[in-house]
């Protein structure tokens, strides 16, 4: 499905992230509509047909939490809602989800995972059925429920481990620059450290460790791949 058929509205009073997200989205063909506060976001929502709506828990005047109980229980209205909270706790989760939300992400998060998410919720709701599960050897992942096995067996990553994972799978033989990921994941305000190193040991921690044959390789001075065992590369190494 293509993103230029999704409308969506962004209901979020933080101007930066709000003009991060048009950045990244318009180009990509979303239609967007947005709301600095609740009581307008829910009256936007109420008036307009949108496909998805990304909707911020920590609103001035109405918050998050009640504008989709309202379109839930008041105004029935069944469009999917994707929830954004700086809080990840398991209460705040089961709060947003039992006030209808669809989705959760949570602040600071990978705009290519949301505009991923946002496409998954979309194809539900139409109910359109897509192959999109990525395979690479031993390796699935799903990039619409967020799931990665090997060899039958779950692993779970976090968010940024599982979205360098996707990159990796979707280039895969070719290998990813680490500022190709840093990119991908902080867009034009990457951390001052080496925050991408961290993530890159999860990752490999999770995935080649508990199995005999490691994929993720290291190109020193360039960035990262995932290789087929038994396959000699030059310039290559598991460190």
């Amino acid at each position: 499905m293509p993103a230029k058929a999704i409308r969506v509205l962004i209901v979020e009073d933080n101007q930066d992230i709000t003009a991060n997200l048009y950045a990244f989205l318009e180009p990509l063909g979303y239609q967007i509509d947005c709301a600095a506060n609740g009581l307008a976001g829910l009256k936007l929502a109420i008036k307009n047909s949108y496909d998805v709506m990304v909707l911020d828990i920590m609103l001035p005047g109405m918050d998050g939490l009640a504008v989709c109980k309202s379109l839930r229980e008041r105004h029935a209205r069944a469009l999917p809602i994707l929830m954004l909270t700086a809080r990840d706790t398991v209460a705040d989760r089961v709060s947003g989800l039992d006030c209808g939300a669809d989705d959760y992400l949570v602040k600071p998060f990978s705009m290519k995972e949301l505009d991923a998410r946002l496409r998954a919720l979309v194809r539900r709701a139409r109910g359109e059925q897509v192959a999109s599960i990525l395979r690479f050897e031993d390796v699935e992942l799903d990039p619409a429920t967020h799931k990665v096995t090997r060899s039958g067996l779950p692993i779970r990553l976090g968010p940024a481990a599982f979205s360098i994972l996707e990159e990796l799978m979707r280039a895969a033989p070719a290998v990813v620059s680490r500022q190709d990921l840093e990119q991908m994941l902080w867009g034009d305000n990457p951390p001052d450290s080496d925050v991408l190193r961290t993530h890159i040991h999860e990752l490999r921690s999770k995935l080649d460790k508990p199995f005999t044959i490691p994929l993720l390789k290291t190109v020193p001075h360039v960035g990262f791949v995932l290789a087929k065992p038994d396959v000699p590369r030059k310039n290559m190494s598991d460190a």
